[in-house]
């Protein structure tokens, strides 16, 4: 299955919205793929949309980590939207400290845009 995502760019923002409301072992490696690419044309700054995201599995946490580690130093990859679940998710396993989280889109890139 194909992980369905929406991209566009603001700025040197690339925000990538996920369309699924599941990351887990179906779409991560689509994710990680799709993620690879865009670094891979050198956009480094990202906003990872996951407002539709109701459940992330450890698959799921696994790619977004390993997303954030191929942007590398030259960049960030920011999470926004995070419903309650997928935040309690982010605090359970300390990723909230890993990664920036913002409440909205527009916060996101608005912070990377400064950045």
């Amino acid at each position: 299955m194909l992980m369905r995502l929406e991209i566009k760019k603001s700025g040197r923002v690339t925000v990538v919205k996920s369309l699924e409301n599941r990351m887990d072992a179906k779409v991560a490696v689509d994710f990680k793929t799709e993620i690879g690419r865009i670094v891979g044309k050198g956009d480094r700054w990202i906003v990872f949309d996951v407002s539709e995201i109701t459940f992330v599995d450890s698959s799921g946490l696994g790619a977004i980590v390993s997303s954030l580690k191929m942007v590398g130093k030259e960049g960030d990859l920011v999470i926004a939207g995070a419903g309650e679940t997928v935040l309690s998710l982010f605090k359970l396993t300390r990723m909230d400290r890993v990664f920036q989280m913002f409440a909205t889109e527009k916060e996101a890139v608005d912070a990377l845009a400064g950045s």
